[in-house]
C-alpha cells in the first residue's frame, strides 16, 4: 500500500515548511571551515629569508601549484616567498662567486711564487736601493707579490723613493698622477743624477695607493726603475754621495731644468696660453739657476770652454722664454718657444758632460724631442703607473 505525499497546508492555516539551509561559505560542498594555509607557502618565505634560498624558490612553486589544485590559502604569501628567495639566491650567488675568486687568488699565489725568484716582500718593507721582481715580469700588473733580490742578480725593478702621500680625503685621478709623477721623477734624478748613464730601456715606474686601500690608511707611494723589458743586472744608482761635488751641482741644474720643460701644460697653448705664460716664467727660472751654477764654475780647469759655450747658449735660450712669458697671441708663444728650444743644443752639453767626467751618450727621450737631435727638448711628465692595494 503506498503512502499519498503530503498535503500543502491550507492558507491561514499556521504551518509551513523550514527554509533551506543556506549554503557555506568557505570550503568544498558538505564543509563549514575555512581553507587550511598552504604550510609550503610560510616555509618558502622562512627558508628563502633566514636559511637556503634556493630551497625557498623550490617551496614557493610547490606552495602554487599545491594552492590552485586544493584551493587552499597562502597564493599571496608564495608568491612573496618566490620573489625573497629569486633575490636572496642572487646574493648567496654574488657572494659566493666573489669568495671562491679570492681563494682561488691564494691558491694561485704559491705557483707564481714558484717562477719568481726572490723572496716575497710587502710592498711596504720596500725601502731605496731594493731590487724586486714581479710575477711574469708586469709592472704594470696589478700584482700584490713583490720578490725582493740583489740588486747584482737579474730583476725587474729598482727602488728609488718611499712617499707618505699627505693627508685628507682621495685624492681626484689627475690630481694623484700629477703629484706621483713630478716626485718620482724628482726621486729619480736624485737616485741616478747622471741621467744620460741610464740604459734605455729603464723607465720610470710608480705604483700609487688605490681609493679602497687609502680609506683603509695607505699613503705610500712608491717610485722604481723599470729594467723588466731587458734582462738587467746591477744597481742603477749614482747619487751625491757617489759623485763629486761639481758633478753633484751640475747635474742638479741640468736636471731640475729638465724637469721644468717636461711640465708642460696638457692643452694646447690655443687653448690655455696663461697656462703656457706660467710655465715659461717656471722654466726660465730653472734656467736661471742653471746659469748661476755654471758662471760658478766657468774657471773650472779642463772645461772653461764648455762651460762658456753652454752659459751662451742658456742666456739665449732664458731671452725666448721671457719673451713667450709675456706672449699676448699664441702664435707669437709658439714663436719663442721654437727658438727657446732651438737655442739649447744636445752638443754643447754632451761636451759639458764629458768635461765633467759624465756619461756623453745622448738618451733617445732628448734626441727625439721636439725639434728632433739638437733641440734642447725635456723628458715628457709621461709615466707608467700601476695602482695596488693590500689584500
Amino acid at each position: 500500500m503506498s503512502t499519498p505525499p503530503p498535503q500543502q497546508p491550507a492558507a491561514g492555516s499556521g504551518h509551513s515548511w523550514p527554509p533551506p539551509s543556506p549554503p557555506p561559505g568557505w570550503g568544498p560542498p558538505g564543509t563549514g571551515h575555512p581553507p587550511a594555509l598552504n604550510g609550503f607557502a610560510l616555509a618558502s618565505l622562512l627558508v628563502g629569508l633566514l636559511c637556503f634560498p634556493p630551497l625557498g624558490i623550490v617551496f614557493a612553486v610547490v606552495a602554487l601549484v599545491q594552492i590552485a589544485r586544493k584551493r587552499e590559502r597562502g597564493r599571496a604569501l608564495a608568491v612573496v616567498g618566490l620573489v625573497v628567495s629569486v633575490l636572496m639566491t642572487g646574493v648567496f650567488a654574488a657572494g659566493v662567486a666573489r669568495y671562491a675568486g679570492a681563494f682561488l687568488g691564494r691558491l694561485d699565489g704559491p705557483r707564481e711564487a714558484e717562477s719568481v725568484e726572490g723572496r716575497l716582500t710587502a710592498m711596504d718593507d720596500l725601502r731605496p736601493g731594493d731590487c724586486f721582481n714581479v710575477p711574469g715580469g708586469d709592472l704594470l700588473d696589478e700584482a700584490r707579490f713583490t720578490y725582493r733580490v740583489g740588486c747584482d742578480q737579474v730583476h725587474d725593478a729598482e727602488v728609488t723613493s718611499t712617499t707618505l702621500l699627505g693627508p685628507g680625503g682621495f685624492p681626484a685621478r689627475g690630481k694623484l698622477k700629477e703629484t706621483a709623477t713630478d716626485t718620482c721623477w724628482k726621486a729619480q734624478d736624485a737616485y741616478a743624477m747622471d741621467t744620460w748613464a741610464l740604459p734605455a730601456y729603464a723607465e720610470m715606474f710608480y705604483f700609487s695607493p688605490s681609493a679602497e686601500s687609502w680609506q683603509s690608511g695607505d699613503r705610500r707611494l712608491l717610485c722604481l726603475i723599470g729594467t723588466s723589458t731587458q734582462e738587467h743586472r746591477g744597481s742603477l744608482r749614482k747619487d751625491a754621495g757617489m759623485l763629486t761635488p761639481d758633478q753633484v751641482a751640475l747635474l742638479g741644474a741640468l736636471n731640475a731644468a729638465d724637469q721644468a720643460l717636461g711640465r708642460a701644460p696638457g692643452r694646447d697653448v690655443g687653448e690655455a696660453l696663461s697656462e703656457h705664460r706660467t710655465w715659461a716664467r717656471e722654466v726660465d727660472e730653472a734656467l736661471a739657476a742653471e746659469e748661476r751654477t755654471l758662471q760658478g764654475a766657468s774657471s773650472r780647469e779642463g772645461a772653461g770652454a764648455a762651460v762658456r759655450a753652454q752659459l751662451g747658449e742658456v742666456a739665449a735660450a732664458r731671452k725666448e722664454w721671457q719673451r713667450a712669458s709675456r706672449a699676448v697671441r699664441p702664435a707669437d708663444f709658439q714663436r719663442a718657444w721654437d727658438a727657446a728650444l732651438a737655442a739649447l743644443t744636445v752638443d754643447t752639453e754632451k761636451a759639458l758632460r764629458g768635461a765633467y767626467g759624465l756619461s756623453t751618450t745622448v738618451p733617445e727621450w732628448l734626441s727625439s724631442g721636439p725639434g728632433g737631435p739638437g733641440a734642447g727638448a725635456g723628458r715628457g711628465p709621461s709615466a707608467e703607473s700601476v695602482r695596488w692595494s693590500r689584500g
